[in-house]
């Protein structure tokens, strides 16, 4: 696939305080940051909960049932978003004076994804009031009709995109339903629950309960790590909203105020809880997290982050590792398969169809997210990967590049070809499908033809936007602090990446797979540690790259030293 680097507009508006570094001012204004007010994420800064639409009726639903003593049900997701939100919701409400409060998360592999009309039966027999989605339900029509038939009031609290139906739920909270006033579209499943929560103890406050009942009035703050964890993993855009909770929820987790599953998580990766940012929420813990409901039961995640016992967190935490680690092991083989394929087709990156498909009959199908995310970074197109969820069935997993909103297309297949989708849902950029299996060789077609009415083989370049170059007096520790500390940076606010000439010094591989490179800076005598992961080997004898960087501070035996991670080598 070709690559190429294009350099974003670095020119600043004048606007920000002279204070700030040089280097700073130009990835800020990068990203459209223009005001020193844009930069402040202090609590006071968040949009209001009673601009989220259908909050009331929310609220009122928990409300009844906290003082009524009523059972509720969460019904949560099996990925990290999903059991954070159920995570956060049950501390929370429990905290605000729910007596009877409980959790249930479908297991992927025998239930699917929401609340579809069986595991509303299997709810059902824990004779729940009322049940509360969270990270999903907005397309559980026949799943809440399910529950109001056996008399379930169901609160549905979702980010997802909804579809041309909504459910005939009691309440419902998405910052994405039609019409709703929230400026952030961009809340993780995580933050709309803690938007709810935060609204329910204005309300419990304004009635005087936690004064009549004795209770204290519990702060919601504590929980903002599990929405930084959530809201990173899910990949969400950090918008300015999204920056401030995940900003506030790292700070908690650098002072030691998190919950021992997320110390424990962190631990077993081998992150200091004091150099945590945002970065480690989607690389290190997240997986962790998203390894249980990928493989096995996402409730070994949940009460991982529910536990308050340090011992019983860090031993769920050393059995999510070791899910982890099984998961790559088989998304390695899938992958190795999956380009096994591609070259089978024996195919140039240009004749490969503009969204590509991918099926086999032993892929399973917990990993195909992460193999669709996979093959569509190495061939920049979109991409869905499909295993066999049951007789005669397929879901696939969908992922997509700039310029293809991936729901939206498979809407568009869905109408041009009634009955070749069986379900679907999502987002802009990853979306979920299922199909009968016979009908797989006419989406692959279907789907190709919808891609190429919205991109060309010319829009298929893998494109890396650099924030220029750094001299050689830039790449230090200091500038790598300085980096690090002006986090987080994430899915819509990206971290800082850099371009420029190197001269190689000495190469050699790390890791069995790993490139460790010392590096000179073209205008300078300075050398630098690099690292370019899952490249093995330049060019024989070459001397001079051209790369696309970041600058990290590494921290390796007590020592923190400057190091680059390399996104891409061009050699000369």
């Amino acid at each position: 696939m070709t690559r190429k680097i294009i350099q974003r507009n670095t020119a600043t508006s004048g606007q920000l305080p002279d204070d700030i570094h040089p280097v700073l001012r130009r990835v800020y204004a990068a990203r459209a940051i223009d005001s020193i007010d844009e930069l402040d994420y202090s609590l006071d800064t968040l949009l209001p909960p009673s601009l989220l639409g259908g909050m009331d009726k929310a609220v009122a639903l928990l409300q009844a049932a906290i003082i009524e003593r009523q059972r509720i049900l969460v019904v949560g997701d099996f990925d990290a978003d999903g059991a954070t939100s159920c995570a956060l919701s049950l501390r929370a409400l429990r905290a605000l004076g729910a007596a009877d409060v409980h959790y249930l998360v479908p297991n992927r592999f025998e239930y699917g994804y929401g609340l579809t009309p069986e595991i509303v039966a299997v709810a059902a027999g824990q004779e729940p009031d009322l049940i509360m989605t969270v990270d999903n339900g907005i397309s559980s029509i026949e799943g809440v009709a399910a529950a109001r038939e056996q008399g379930i009031r169901v609160l549905i609290t979702d980010h997802h995109l909804p579809g041309e139906q909504l459910p005939a739920a009691d309440a419902m909270v998405n910052p994405n339903l039609p019409g709703d006033a929230f400026p952030s579209k961009n809340l993780a499943g995580v933050g709309v629950a803690f938007y709810v929560m935060l609204a329910l103890r204005a309300q419990l406050r304004a009635i005087g309960w936690f004064a009549t009942r004795g209770l204290p009035e519990p702060n919601l703050g504590l929980y903002l790590d599990l929405v930084a964890l959530g809201t990173v993993a899910d990949v969400v855009p950090l918008d300015r909203n999204n920056r401030t909770l995940v900003h506030q929820g790292i700070r908690r987790i650098q002072a030691g105020r998190c919950v021992p599953g997320i110390q424990a998580l962190l631990e077993i990766a081998g992150r200091g809880l004091q150099r945590v940012v945002a970065a480690d929420m989607g690389f290190a813990v997240g997986p962790r997290l998203n390894a249980a409901g990928r493989l096995d039961d996402m409730s070994v995640g949940i009460e991982c982050l529910l536990s308050d016992d340090p011992g019983a967190a860090r031993d769920m935490a050393t059995r999510l590792d070791n899910m982890n680690r099984d998961r790559k092991h088989i998304e390695s083989d899938m992958q190795s398969r999956a380009l096994d394929v591609i070259a089978a087709l024996e195919l140039k990156d240009d004749e490969l169809p503009l969204g590509l498909c991918l099926f086999d009959p032993d892929w399973h199908q917990g990993v195909i997210g992460i193999l669709a995310a996979r093959i569509k970074e190495r061939f920049h197109r979109p991409v869905i990967a499909f295993a066999r969820s049951g007789e005669g069935e397929l879901k696939g997993s969908a992922r997509s590049v700039t310029g293809l909103h991936i729901r939206d297309a498979l809407d568009a297949v869905a109408v041009r070809h009634p009955g070749l989708i069986d379900k679907f849902g999502g987002h802009a950029m990853a979306a979920g499908l299922s199909l009968a299996e016979a009908n797989y060789p006419a989406f692959a077609v279907a789907f190709n033809e919808e891609v190429a009415r919205h991109l060309s083989v010319d829009d298929l370049t893998g494109i890396i936007y650099s924030d220029g170059e750094l001299t050689a007096q830039e790449l230090s520790l200091d500038t790598a602090q300085l980096l690090r500390d002006a986090s987080p940076w994430g899915q819509g606010f990206p971290s800082p990446l850099f371009d420029g000439e190197f001269r190689v010094v000495s190469q050699r591989v790390v890791g069995e797979k790993h490139l460790k490179m010392t590096l000179q800076p073209a205008d300078g005598n300075n050398q630098i540690d690099g690292i370019a992961f899952n490249t093995t080997a330049l060019p024989a004898g070459c001397q001079q790259v051209h790369m696309a960087y970041r600058l990290d501070a590494n921290e390796y035996r007590g020592i923190v030293s400057p190091q680059l991670i390399i996104e891409h080598i061009d050699a000369h």
